[in-house]
Order: C-alpha cells, then structure tokens, then sequence
C-alpha cells in the first residue's frame, strides 16, 4: 500500500534567522519560538538551536530549517529534506 502526505501548512524558519532574532531584535523572533523558548529547554548558541521534543533533545544546525507542526511540536529539518518536502504558500 501507499500513501500521500495529507497537504498541511507548517510555520518554519531556518535556524539561522531564529539566531539573528534571539540574538538582536527578540520581539521579531516568530510567537512558536518565544513560546517554545518560554517553556523552558530551547539554547540558542551562535551556531546551534537545541529543542527538546517528545524523542529528547534536538539539535538544529546553522543552515537548518526548524518546522511548528499542526500540534505545536517543534523540531530541526535539513535543508534537502526540507526542500523535498515543502513548498512556500501564503
């Protein structure tokens, strides 16, 4: 058998970008973010994102996109799967 991904519209920015924010203009950093990093667990480093999820701790990369699922959940995608997989949309 086989099955098709059902269309979902996911929030994402690439690691770097959420940096940049956390770093210097903190009120730009994306609301799933604040509110990740408010929970508790999320570091932000100069190179690195670490997120915790269901699995453990996670570890974006620089280049890394980081995707709120449809239930909040946060997690790092390489850039190849994530072109792979998404498309932008309004």
């Amino acid at each position: 058998m086989k099955f098709r991904k059902k269309p979902v519209v996911i929030d994402a920015m690439q690691a770097w970008a959420l940096i940049d924010y956390a770093k210097h203009n903190w009120p730009a950093l994306p609301v799933w973010m604040r509110d990740l990093y408010d929970k508790g667990g999320v570091v932000f480093t100069d190179r690195t994102i670490s997120i915790p999820t269901l699995e453990g701790t996670m570890e974006a990369q620089y280049n890394d996109w980081v995707i709120c699922g449809v239930k909040g959940e946060c997690y790092p995608c390489k850039p190849d799967i994530f072109e792979a997989s998404y498309e932008q949309c309004e």
